[in-house]
């Protein structure tokens, strides 16, 4: 029963076979040309571009060559000029033996297209070989009492050459008893046969030496010379006789040695030793014979095993000679024939190390077939795995070429292990297998493809020039150059990002580099494009996004915008003594350059004049009042305030915070005490005005003392104060590193702040959040509003 991989087989073998016959008729016209053999080497046989119809110079441009089964060098091909010229001399009887006919087929084979062209050369034969007798001298035993007429068998010479050139005539040296007669076989070959002229007389001639010539038809004749040695015997009436004049035999060729071969048999009608036959081989000496023959019972056996493939056919002349001397003549026909024995061969003409990929019908390989069987056992099949983008496509003559059945990947897949079967009709069948490897070459076919289609690298600022941020990376699936990636920054889209002062890319690696130190409050993201190359021909190239993050670093300590320090005239808080817990003193306003967590400030108290009376919330800034004022309080006090961000490691800074206690705000604003005894230190010392002092003192100390009081009191309330109580704000933006904006006392340079002592109410109003540039929306005055009015009512203010 059948498979199905052999059915698959056998129908694939069919469709070849189809093809075949489709293009052997197609292109059975085969030029032939024709040449004596053993011409020179180099001769000219034929020009192929003229003959075949091709230009001049198409020959090496396609890439010609000549196949000739079983890659012998027989021609030389000038591809230049399209001349076919003879590689070496050429021996007819080497290359075809005794075939009348010697044709030679080859093939001429154009690679790009693929194109073949069937080409036949005859050799003619000329006289290159002279007779030649296989032995030096042959006895005959002739009775004296034999009659004229009589006619006695000579073996004949060898002639390779063929026609007119082989043997033609024989001849006898001159005598004057014998003479030749040359007959032809029925094969067209000549033998010749001693006939007798005169009587012979033994006590006159006991023996003649005659010379035998075989003279061939070429111009001039060879010829070659044995002698005929003549014994004269006494009377002997009857020669044997053979049963058949012919015999007919078949063996097959893979008989074993010693197998009975036919059984010959003469008779002899004379009595005693004339009566006796002896049988032997007449032709040819029995060292060359595959057989021998029992000179007994005739019985010829096989000696030598035989070949089908090199002698098909055996002619072997037996005689029986009597003890007389008297012999006769048989002749055994011997086919040998032919067993499946012998596998098919499988020559390779033409076989690529590379296959590209992407190209259609691309040929891999040119290959002849052959079997020296003949019949169902020379004829073949050639078949290749079914699972393969392979296809055989048969040619002339058992010549075949591979190509590829669609284009091929190396992507997908580099290597084929192709196994070409070929396998005779013979019983049993015989196959051989030949295995080639077919690699598939490269082509630039795929761009490199980048691991992610954009990239986020995140850098903190203040990094150190040249830095590595990151990698990019990008592979291509070709080989060789074709997958060597190289990158490059792209031109940026924004023409005024400075990329090139920015970034650099190593080329062989995609590492990518900071080339200066970044910082995050001037530039905190950019983005680029980065493109990954090849190099292949031409080369192929994507592109990948690249977006670098610039990640804050606390190198921006907070800076305090109130109250402002370092000042000629330092601002001082006014607080009522009637104050209550909780009471708004001032707020500390403060912002910082960083972002995020960095920015985040708190505040905390770390010096007071006196402990316990105020307190800062750590999240605003506010001073309030931690317990209610008693007369006992020291009028002035000094606070030190901490303004900390929450970086890693944390900045700092610190505000002094002047606060005056007034009673009903009726006194007038006070220097603090270090400016009071700055001003008292710069002053001169004046005798006179110490004195005069002094005395209005002594006189009226108490006196003048109330009136200044209540003037002073009078005029603070009438604007003196409120001017004395107003502590000045810069005015214009901020520093410009102050960007952010945050709930935790962190401002936009948009806004300042204004503080207001304003002494008709006799309460502090701390108005905040005004807007400095009058382009921004108009909301913020309403936000202010109600921020103020939030303020007062959460403090119990009308």
């Amino acid at each position: 029963m059948e498979t199905a991989p052999s059915k698959t087989l056998q129908k694939r073998q069919v469709i070849f076979l189809a093809v075949l016959l489709l293009l052997w008729e197609a292109g059975s016209e085969a030029i032939r040309y024709s040449m004596p053999e053993e011409t020179e080497s180099g001769s000219f046989v034929a020009n192929l571009s003229r003959d075949l119809g091709l230009r001049v110079g198409e020959l090496a441009a396609r890439g010609a060559r000549i196949h000739y089964k079983g890659n012998k060098q027989l021609f030389q091909l000038d591809k230049t000029t399209g001349n076919l010229l003879l590689y070496e001399k050429l021996d007819r009887e080497g290359l075809c033996g005794a075939t009348d006919t010697c044709i030679l087929h080859f093939q001429l084979l154009l690679e790009n297209p693929v194109q073949f062209f069937q080409a036949e050369l005859q050799l003619t034969d000329i006289n290159d070989h002279s007779p030649e007798f296989l032995e030096r001298e042959m006895l005959l035993k002739i009775p004296e009492n034999v009659q004229r007429g009589t006619v006695f068998s000579l073996k004949t010479a060898q002639d390779f050459d063929i026609g007119s050139n082989t043997i033609q005539n024989y001849t006898i040296s001159t005598n004057s008893h014998f003479h030749v007669v040359t007959h032809n076989r029925g094969d067209g070959r000549k033998y010749p046969e001693l006939v007798l002229e005169k009587a012979l007389d033994r006590e006159e001639q006991p023996e003649l030496r005659l010379t035998l010539t075989a003279l061939d038809g070429g111009a001039p004749p060879r010829s070659g010379t044995t002698t005929v040695h003549i014994e004269v015997v006494d009377i002997n009436d009857n020669a044997p006789e053979f049963l058949q004049s012919l015999y007919e035999v078949e063996i097959p060729e893979n008989s074993p040695l010693n197998s009975l071969v036919v059984v010959v048999s003469a008779r002899d009608l004379d009595a005693g030793t004339n009566g006796n036959v002896a049988y032997a081989l007449f032709q040819g000496d029995e060292v060359t014979q595959p057989f021998v023959i029992d000179k007994v019972t005739g019985e010829i056996r096989l000696k030598k095993a035989l070949d089908f493939e090199v002698t098909r056919y055996y002619n072997v002349e037996i005689a029986a000679t009597d003890g007389g001397g008297l012999s006769g003549k048989c002749t055994v026909a011997i086919e040998v024939v032919d067993v499946n024995d012998n596998a098919p061969e499988l020559t390779m003409s033409t076989l690529t190390s590379s296959t590209p990929e992407n190209f259609p019908e691309t040929v891999v390989a040119v290959f002849s077939v052959s079997d020296p069987d003949s019949g169902d056992n020379g004829r073949m099949v050639c078949a290749i795995q079914n699972d393969l983008p392979f296809l055989l496509k048969p040619t002339f003559k058992n010549f075949y070429t591979l190509v590829t059945e669609r284009p091929l990947d190396r992507e997908s897949k580099a290597e084929y292990n192709i196994t070409i079967t070929v396998t005779d009709m013979g019983t049993p069948r015989l196959k051989t297998q030949h295995n080639i490897t077919v690699l598939v070459s490269d082509v630039n076919d795929n761009a490199p493809a980048f691991t992610q289609a954009s990239y986020t690298l995140r850098v903190r600022e203040n990094n150190s020039p040249a830095l590595h941020i990151g990698t990019v990376s990008a592979t291509d699936t070709d080989a060789g150059a074709n997958a060597q990636v190289t990158y490059s920054l792209l031109p940026p889209a924004d023409p005024h990002v400075p990329l090139a002062s920015l970034v650099s890319i190593n080329a062989d690696n995609g590492h990518l580099f900071a080339l200066r130190s970044l910082d995050y409050e001037a530039l905190r993201a950019f983005e680029f494009r980065v493109g990954a190359a090849d190099r292949g021909s031409p080369p192929l190239s994507s592109q990948a996004l690249v977006r670098v993050l610039v990640e804050d670093d606390n190198d921006n300590a907070p800076f305090v915008l109130y109250p402002l320090q370092n000042t000629s005239a330092p601002c001082t808080e006014l607080l009522p003594r009637a104050a209550e817990p909780g009471y708004l003193v001032t707020k500390v306003v403060a912002v910082d350059g960083d972002a995020g967590q960095n920015a985040w400030l708190s505040y905390q108290l770390l010096k007071a004049t006196e402990p316990g009376l105020f307190g800062v919330w750590a999240h605003n800034g506010e001073v309030r009042t931690a317990r209610p004022l008693s007369e006992r309080d020291a009028a002035r006090h000094r606070l030190l305030v901490l303004v900390k961000d929450n970086g890693e490691p944390p900045l700092s800074a610190s505000v002094t915070l002047h606060v005056l206690l007034v009673d009903g705000f009726s006194q007038p604003h006070l220097p603090p005490p270090e400016a009071e005894a700055e001003a008292a230190a710069a002053a001169p010392a004046d005798p006179l005005t110490v004195y005069l002092v002094v005395a209005l003192a002594s006189v009226s100390s108490l006196f003048l003392f109330s009136v200044l009081v209540f003037v002073a009191v009078r005029l603070c309330g009438r604007g003196g104060a409120a001017r004395a109580g107003r502590c000045s704000v810069p005015e214009g933006p901020f520093p410009g590193h102050l960007v952010d904006v945050s709930g935790t006392g962190t401002l936009s340079h948009s806004y300042q702040y204004q503080v207001r002592l304003t002494g008709g109410s006799g309460l502090n109003e701390f108005k905040f959040l005004k807007p400095a540039l009058p382009n921004l929306p108009t909301r913020g005055a309403g936000e202010e509003i109600e921020a103020n009015a939030t303020f007062r009512n959460s403090f119990g203010f009308n």
